[in-house]
């Protein structure tokens, strides 16, 4: 730590420099568990240092996505529970990048707080780390910016950004999507990172009880609940990449079926969904219920308890099935790619 840096003037505005370098001390840990072989930089540089090894690849591509975690911070703010929020981050960017086959190589993420909580933004990091570990991705920078006045003093935002590599070859690009396809769902762990605006609107989360157990949801609280971080889909896709030959993912984030389904299929093509096969999870239920809110709305909004849908040959189906199971997702079929001008028939 560097007892050097100190500015009273600094501190009497409202910023702590010692605080940043406690905070930096505290993230040491957490930022350990995720360096991989191609890291070449240490903690509190000016940049990130990664090694790209290529090898085995002809013509390798960088894929990169760059995301934060939106309103749903606000839920971290009302639980002072700040330790899976960084899931949350890492989760939206690879979750994006796999989509394109992609495998995910490093993260920086980037935190603006009103006051810089060393304890606290260690805890934020120790989210993203664990983030950076289900996927493969090294920690590798970020920044903590300190912003009295900007921000209230409780409050942060927290957003991120990856970078991934794929061989030319192998990205995926839908170009041999086609009629009889089959559309395989991989289930979210809840509403993710996304519709939070609504959400928070529908439950009155600043003024209602978020904290008690609620039979809607299996005894879990309405607070709980929400908080569950988004699923991270990176491994399991990466093993079915290897066997299978995939024409399409889609990672539903907001807006839905009908605006993310669509973003994997050509012009021609359309996914007809058979909407009594979607695993449509218990808060989506209490959210509709609860909001008065259509069905047409849930599903242009949410990710209904699907986090990621899959496109792969019929005759290829079951072999994904497996592999996918195998890598612990309880994947299942909910419908096929057929002639449409119209994206999505739900």
């Amino acid at each position: 730590m560097n007892m050097q840096s100190k500015s009273d003037s600094y501190a009497a505005a409202g910023v702590d420099i010692t605080a940043g370098y406690r905070a930096v001390e505290l993230m040491k840990q957490h930022i350990a568990k995720t360096m991989t072989s191609g890291v070449c930089s240490d903690v509190g540089g000016f940049g990130g240092l990664f090694e790209l090894d290529v090898t085995g690849m002809t013509r390798p591509v960088l894929v990169s996505g760059t995301d934060g975690v939106g309103t749903k911070l606000k839920l971290a703010f009302l639980l002072d529970k700040h330790d899976t929020v960084g899931i949350d981050c890492v989760a939206m960017c690879v979750n994006d990048i796999i989509c394109a086959g992609a495998k995910p190589l490093f993260f920086l993420d980037y935190i603006a707080c009103g006051k810089n909580i060393p304890e606290r933004i260690a805890d934020i990091v120790k989210g993203v780390a664990e983030g950076c570990v289900q996927s493969g991705a090294a920690l590798i920078g970020g920044e903590t910016a300190e912003m009295p006045g900007f921000y209230p003093v409780d409050e942060y935002d927290l957003a991120g950004y990856c970078t991934g590599v794929v061989d030319k070859s192998k990205i995926i690009d839908n170009k041999k999507m086609e009629a009889g396809d089959v559309v395989i769902a991989l289930p979210s762990s809840g509403v993710h990172s996304n519709g939070f605006s609504l959400v928070r609107k529908v439950f009155d989360v600043e003024n209602a009880d978020i904290k008690s157990p609620c039979e809607a949801l299996g005894g879990k609280s309405i607070g709980e609940t929400l908080l569950t971080p988004t699923k991270i889909y990176v491994k399991p896709v990466l093993a079915l990449l290897e066997k299978v030959n995939v024409k399409g993912i889609s990672h539903i984030t907001g807006g839905g079926f009908y605006e993310n389904i669509p973003r994997s299929i050509p012009e021609g093509l359309g996914a007809k969904i058979d909407k009594s096969a979607v695993r449509i999870l218990p808060i989506f239920d209490l959210i509709a219920k609860t909001g008065n809110i259509s069905e047409r709305d849930m599903f242009n909004t949410f990710n209904m308890g699907v986090g990621m849908s899959i496109v792969v040959p019929k005759e290829e189906v079951e072999t994904a099935l497996a592999i996918l199971r195998e890598n612990g997702e309880d994947a299942y079929i909910i419908g096929e790619i057929i002639k449409s001008d119209e994206k999505v028939i739900l």
